[in-house]
């Protein structure tokens, strides 16, 4: 499996993470050929609910994959390494094993305290055209999500909706004038690179940087600007 330019292929065995249909064949393509999502496609992905078709840029990809086999072996798994050199957050000692990290929160309604998550780069985007931007939101509390893939239930969707009206559709209606410029999403389960601890995926089109600037802390730069292969 070609995906380390300098150091060679790495085996299936020592791949990170298994790869889907959609990754293995990004990796057959080079990013000349590669179309990105649109935002009429990622709309519709989003409404169909076929998020197993999101796919990133070909290299971007390989370096995520060179990054996340990397990152497993000193943290021993991407969630301690987000939770402590994104985050820092500690979990609770009320984790366990078979809950996952927990954490102590202001308020165990999600979104209520702002204390309670953290807007953020998404480190590893999807191949987006350009003029879109990838954001993912924290939470400490969890949102509820329901069997047997983790979609979200009824109530943990509008507490999302509501939240992303408030702090994201509204002020880049009014700072921008546009009304089409936000949607999100939450992966299931099965398609999170970082099981255990919830978060969301917003992403804006056409929002200008000092815009986005507001959500997230002063010099954050999404880890994929780091790591080269």
């Amino acid at each position: 499996m070609d995906v380390d330019e300098k150091n060679g292929p790495l085996k299936e065995e020592e791949l990170p993470f298994p790869l889907t249909s959609v990754d293995r064949y990004n990796l057959s393509i080079t990013d000349a050929e590669y179309q990105p999502h649109t935002w009429a496609e990622l709309k519709q992905i989003i409404a169909e609910n076929k998020l197993e078709t999101l796919r990133r840029w070909p290299s971007d990809l390989r370096r995520y994959i060179k990054w996340s086999a990397a990152t497993k072996q000193e943290y021993g798994s991407i969630m301690a390494y987000v939770m402590q050199e994104r985050l820092n957050w500690k979990p609770s000692p009320r984790s366990t094993p078979e809950s996952g990290p927990l954490f102590d929160y202001e308020d165990p309604t999600p979104f209520k305290d702002s204390r309670d998550h953290r807007v953020m780069p998404n480190d590893w985007p999807y191949g987006l055209e350009q003029g879109i931007t990838h954001l993912i939101v924290w939470l400490k509390p969890r949102l509820e999500v329901e069997p047997p893939r983790g979609d979200l239930t009824t109530r943990a969707h509008a507490q999302v909706e509501a939240f992303v009206h408030e702090h994201f559709v509204q002020p880049v209606k009014e700072l921008t004038g546009g009304t089409d410029n936000v949607i999100w999403f939450k992966n299931w389960v099965s398609l999170q690179s970082v099981p255990g601890i919830d978060h969301v995926h917003v992403l804006l089109k056409n929002v200008s940087q000092d815009v986005i600037d507001r959500w997230w802390m002063e010099g954050e730069r999404p880890m994929q600007d780091q790591v080269s292969l």
